[in-house]
C-alpha cells in the first residue's frame, strides 16, 4: 500500500474542496477530530457533513505540506493552512498537524488535527 499516494490524493482533494474525491477515501467509520477547536465527528455521513460545513465558511481555505512521514499503517502531515478570513477580509495563515491511520484496505480511519489556528498570523 502506498500511503504517501494516498495523503497526496487526499490533500489535492482537500485543496479542490472536492467532497466526493475526500469521501472516497474515508473509511465507513472514520472520525475527524480536530482536538484544537474540539470538533469530534464519527461515520462517513456526518464526517462529509461536516467537511462540507467547513468548505462552506472557508471557501478560500488551502493547505501546503511542509512533510509527510509514513509508516505500514499510519501518516503525518505536517502543514500550513492559508484562507482570507470570511467574516472580514483578513488573509490569515496557521500550522498544523494531522495524524492519520489508515485501515488493511488502504482507507483513512481518522484524521486528528493539532493546530495554531486559534491563534493565526495575519499576513
Amino acid at each position: 500500500m502506498d500511503i504517501a499516494a494516498l495523503i497526496d490524493r487526499y490533500d489535492a482533494a482537500w485543496n479542490a474542496q472536492d467532497l466526493d474525491a475526500i469521501a472516497a477515501l474515508h473509511d465507513d467509520a472514520v472520525v475527524f477530530h480536530n482536538h484544537t477547536a474540539g470538533e469530534r465527528v464519527a461515520g462517513a455521513g456526518p464526517v462529509r457533513e461536516h467537511i462540507g460545513a467547513i468548505f462552506a465558511r472557508w471557501p478560500t481555505l488551502r493547505f501546503e505540506r511542509r512533510a509527510l512521514r509514513c509508516g505500514a499503517d499510519f501518516a503525518v502531515s505536517e502543514w500550513t493552512a492559508h484562507a482570507t478570513h470570511p467574516d472580514d477580509g483578513r488573509e490569515l495563515e496557521w500550522d498544523g498537524v494531522d495524524v492519520f491511520p489508515i485501515t488493511a484496505d488502504g482507507r483513512i480511519a481518522r484524521k486528528d488535527v493539532y493546530s495554531s489556528s486559534g491563534t493565526p498570523r495575519v499576513k
